[in-house]
């Protein structure tokens, strides 16, 4: 890849001074793991989103767009190509009478808050994800009693030839973790979500007791790229995994969270390879002893 060539064509539209050269992503990710990525791009417009994608596009250079990175895990060698981050420059949030539209790079519990603000119920589920809308709508986020297809409307995404469209609930595919967006390569631009009247103090309620119980059960001190594994069917994977006799189980930095066995946690200094190699291991265990193969939510990104 010719970077200077590539930064002079995104130039053309975004300020050099969010185009970065070998930026290390374990700034950049949940999990505080990953090395550097050639090119860090932080377009501030919808406009500067497109020419970014179509300069990757027409100089078939390899793109990834990442919101906050909690759902990402990026190899110890970092990421041969351009990383776009839509997290905070594209984030803002408009209400309008009971729907809420919202930029990719706004924070879920942005958006949950926002309906609190306009006593709107339906969202208080994914007040505490750590994610953005982007990557929500493409992974059908969801926790507790909600997911995104109960409350998503429409969302306008960039396509594979790169154009601009904007596609119904029922366009977009939602499944359990996936969508067409994910399917296709689309990018998420931006979504619309609907919710209910509801009573503020009970909305806050809810968001309260739900935010307790994360606290109470997930290992929200230690970095991580939230729940590793997809539930399998018929199971759930922290069962599985303490049932394997795995809670506490370590590689290097990386371990099995012994608050919540499905979580992969970094104690410290973890690398890619030890989450791999632990996950592997978890995998390879569980299989065994249960015959239920497990696979993981998180995406990897990054040179092997």
């Amino acid at each position: 890849m010719n970077k200077t060539n590539i930064i002079h064509l995104l130039a053309q539209k975004i300020n050099k001074t969010f185009i970065l050269e070998n930026e290390w992503m374990n700034q950049h990710t949940t999990f505080k793991i990953g090395g550097p990525a050639d090119l860090y791009v932080v377009p501030q417009t919808e406009e500067e989103l497109m020419h970014a994608i179509k300069v990757c596009k027409q100089e078939q250079i390899p793109y990834y767009v990442i919101g906050n990175g909690s759902n990402l895990l990026v190899t110890d060698k970092g990421y041969r190509g351009v990383i776009i981050e839509v997290y905070k420059a594209l984030s803002d949030i408009e209400v309008k009478g009971n729907c809420i539209t919202a930029y990719a790079g706004a924070l879920l519990s942005r958006i949950a808050n926002s309906a609190y603000d306009h006593s709107l119920t339906g969202f208080e589920f994914a007040h505490g994800i750590p994610g953005t809308l982007g990557g929500a709508v493409t992974m059908n986020a969801g926790a507790y009693d909600g997911e995104m297809k109960g409350v998503l409307v429409e969302a306008t995404i960039i396509d594979e030839n790169g154009v601009l469209k904007t596609l119904s609930l029922e366009e977009l595919k939602l499944g359990y973790r996936t969508s067409i967006v994910g399917e296709k390569g689309y990018t998420v631009v931006k979504a619309t979500i609907k919710l209910e009247s509801g009573d503020q103090d009970a909305i806050k309620a809810k968001m309260k007791d739900l935010m307790q119980r994360r606290r109470d059960k997930q290992p929200l001190e230690y970095p991580s790229a939230g729940s590793t594994f997809k539930r399998p069917e018929g199971h759930f994977a922290g069962k599985l995994i303490m049932d394997s006799d795995l809670r506490g189980y370590q590689v290097g930095g990386a371990q099995v969270s012994e608050k919540h066995c499905g979580f992969v946690i970094n104690t410290g200094g973890a690398t890619y390879e030890d989450i791999k190699t632990l996950i592997e291991n978890v995998q390879k265990c569980v299989k065994e002893k249960f015959n239920v193969q497990l696979e993981t939510e998180v995406k990897v990104i990054g040179e092997k």
